[in-house]
Parts: C-alpha cells; sequence; structure tokens
C-alpha cells in the first residue's frame, strides 16, 4: 500500500525530533558569522517569497542580484524593487538576533520598538517612491493605523483603529509568553502555539499597510531568538496560507501550525543542520540532497544498502555527507552488467 501524507502528528514529532537533534547534538542555530552563506540563502528567499505572497513579481534571480549586486535586474517598477530592498534590510536585522545579537537582553522576545523598527525598515524604501494612496501623515512607517479595515476572505474584521494601540499591548503580551507556554507540557504544540501568535498579530492589521510581511518578520524574531529556524512560507502555498489564516482567525490552528511546522523543517534540512553538521554527522538524507542525488534517489540506495544510512524509530533515514561522496564514488560499480 503506497505511503500517504504524513499526519499532522507525525509532522509536529519530526520537527521536535530535529529542533531537538539541533541543540542537543549540534549546538544550536549556527553563528551569522560562521555560516553566512547559510543565512545569506535563507535571506535570498525569504525576500522573494514573502514579497511574492504580497503580489511582487520578482524572480530569484533578479532578487539574488538586487541584493547582491545592489543591480536591479529587469524591467519591473521601482517599487517592486524597493518592496524587496526594504524586507531584506529587516530580515537581516532579524536574522543577526539569532545569537542574542544587538541590544537584546533576553527579558522580552519583542518589543513594541522592535515591532515598530521592523515596519519602518520594511517599508520606508517603497514609501519613498510609492506611499500608500490613503495614508496620511500620521500613519507612515512605524506608525499605526487612522483608517478602519475591511473584512477579510472568510469574515473576519480587524479591530476599528482607535483600538490597535491596546490590540498591540495586547498581541506583546502574548508573544513574549511563548517560551513559557512551549515549557508548559499541557499547552498546544510548539508549531500550532505560534500559528496563534502569527495569526493573533494579522488580526489586529496594526498598519495601514505591510502587515503580513510584518508579521512574518516578527514571527522570524521571536523564532530565532528561541533558537529555531526561520520560517520561509512559499509563494505556491499562498492558497493554503490564506486558508489556514482563515482557519485560525475562528480559533483553529491546526493548519497553520502544520504549514509553518513544514517551513521550519525545510529549513532545518535545507539549510540549517548541513552547515552545522560535519562530514561525519547523522543528518536526515533531506539534508544531503545536491545536484548529484534527489532525496529519492538517496533513500533508495539506503533502502537497497548501498548508501551507509540507518532509519531511526521516527521512519527517517539518516546518513552522512561523508557516506554520500563515497556512495558517490563508488556509484557505478553497484551497476551489473547490461541485459
Amino acid at each position: 500500500m503506497p505511503r500517504g501524507r504524513p499526519t499532522r502528528a507525525s509532522v509536529y514529532a519530526r520537527l521536535d525530533a530535529a529542533l531537538d537533534e539541533l541543540n542537543t547534538r549540534l549546538g544550536g542555530l549556527p553563528l551569522p558569522e560562521e555560516a553566512n552563506f547559510v543565512w545569506r540563502d535563507i535571506w535570498h528567499l525569504e525576500a522573494h517569497h514573502s514579497t511574492a505572497i504580497e503580489g511582487n513579481t520578482l524572480v530569484i534571480r533578479e532578487v539574488e542580484a538586487l541584493l547582491e549586486q545592489g543591480r536591479a535586474v529587469g524591467a519591473k517598477p521601482l517599487k517592486e524593487y524597493m518592496e524587496v530592498k526594504g524586507y531584506a534590510e529587516a530580515a537581516r536585522w532579524v536574522y543577526g538576533q539569532a545569537h542574542h545579537g544587538g541590544d537584546w537582553t533576553g527579558s522580552e522576545l519583542i518589543t513594541l520598538t522592535e515591532l515598530r523598527q521592523i515596519h519602518t525598515t520594511l517599508m520606508e524604501p517603497v514609501w519613498s517612491v510609492a506611499p500608500h494612496a490613503d495614508a496620511t501623515e500620521r500613519e507612515s512607517p512605524g506608525n499605526f493605523r487612522e483608517h478602519d479595515i475591511h473584512p477579510f476572505d472568510g469574515g473576519m474584521t480587524p479591530p476599528s483603529w482607535p483600538l490597535v494601540p491596546a490590540g498591540v499591548r495586547d498581541w506583546i503580551d502574548l508573544a513574549n509568553t511563548t517560551r513559557e507556554r512551549l515549557d508548559d507540557p499541557s499547552t498546544a504544540p510548539l508549531a500550532e502555539t505560534l500559528a496563534e501568535v502569527h495569526n493573533t498579530f494579522e488580526c489586529v492589521h496594526p498598519f495601514i499597510d505591510g502587515n503580513g510581511r510584518t508579521g512574518r518578520l516578527a514571527l522570524n524574531l521571536i523564532l530565532v531568538r528561541l533558537g529555531y529556524p526561520p520560517v520561509i512560507v512559499l509563494k505556491q502555498q499562498r492558497p493554503a496560507y490564506l486558508s489556514a489564516m482563515q482557519k485560525a482567525d475562528v480559533g483553529d490552528y491546526g493548519q497553520l501550525g502544520e504549514l509553518l511546522a513544514r517551513a521550519m523543517i525545510d529549513n532545518l534540512n535545507r539549510f540549517i543542520l548541513p552547515s552545522v553538521a560535519g562530514p561525519a554527522r547523522l543528518v536526515p538524507l533531506a539534508a544531503l540532497v545536491d545536484e548529484r542525488f534527489t532525496a529519492v534517489a538517496l533513500r533508495q540506495a539506503a533502502a537497497r544498502g548501498r548508501l551507509e544510512a540507518f532509519q531511526g524509530p521516527d521512519g527517517i533515514w539518516r546518513s552522512t555527507r561523508a557516506a554520500v561522496d563515497e556512495y558517490a564514488r563508488t556509484k557505478g560499480k553497484h551497476r551489473g552488467r547490461p541485459a
């Protein structure tokens, strides 16, 4: 019988196991100074996908040229380049907090000042060339909206604008209880706790523009300060993401939690674990995919005994970079004579 899509519980278990491995065996997230290429690749992808979810049309090649070379490759509207530039600048600051960077003392996961800073950094470049048509001077980057928001798809209506400051304070309080809630065994799974924090911010919708991007960056700030990898919601996941947010609007955080859990696992396997695991470290096969082998090819080689690998009680195959290199070197020798 073919295997179906993993259950939500199994996804959560995989995430817990991967985070435990990262923190207990591999020493936690790599320092930006130690693994600049890792954070750079996450930076490129997040700046591309998080802005694309909101309608930005720059492709990844154009994003990389803009961020690495400062060149506006292509013929897109200036506003779109400024959207990516602002997002990337804000994300760079967020990633710098991965090891208690800046002036953070650890007393709070996020402050009101930092939330305003994220929005200001994110929005100022695009605001300089294309300010929001309905914004007053008091609604510039970093300042709360003074307009009411129409109901979202699904029926949820953000609070009237005079209630926004109180709503943000309540959200800050909720976000800063995340660590304590995760330490409580009776609380919801990690991913669903994070889903509640993320969705609650979006329900408040405190700014006249840029709330989705600000909310994803704020979530990633909380994640890296907790020692977890940042999340990238891919542009092709937009329909699932919006559907999950609608369910979260009425208190069902399961679908959004699963989406966030899968995104954290993807970043662990794609970037984090390979960078902190030396050539002899056991890591999931997904972390060893490269231009030579797909995940399917590695699993097949492991199952056939051609790649030195081990299948744990969680069903996940693990191997080492050294074993994959050896398999690549000897791959042709495994083949029999042509039929």
